[in-house]
């Protein structure tokens, strides 16, 4: 593989002035401040919520594990 120097060499540079600065016109314009310039977000990208079938089935899961740490806690005291 050969070693390219990321760095330019300022006198082959095209769009240069002497001493590295840059004349008007050689960079491209700021970004516009055109407001609303993409598509609208909820049309072509809906939001993804948990749908209430897995998320009843994993809180129930939750409440069993923890019904069951709390009765064997309780088995343990007594």
């Amino acid at each position: 593989m050969t070693y390219v120097n990321p760095d330019p060499d300022p006198d082959r540079t095209t769009g240069l002035e002497a001493g590295g600065g840059v004349p008007p016109g050689e960079t491209p314009p700021a970004e516009s401040s055109m407001p609303e310039a993409g598509p609208y977000e909820l049309d072509h990208n809906p939001a993804k919520g948990w749908a209430k079938g897995p998320l009843t089935a994993i809180l129930a899961v939750v409440a069993f594990i923890a019904a069951f740490f709390l009765v064997y806690a309780i088995i343990l005291l007594l």
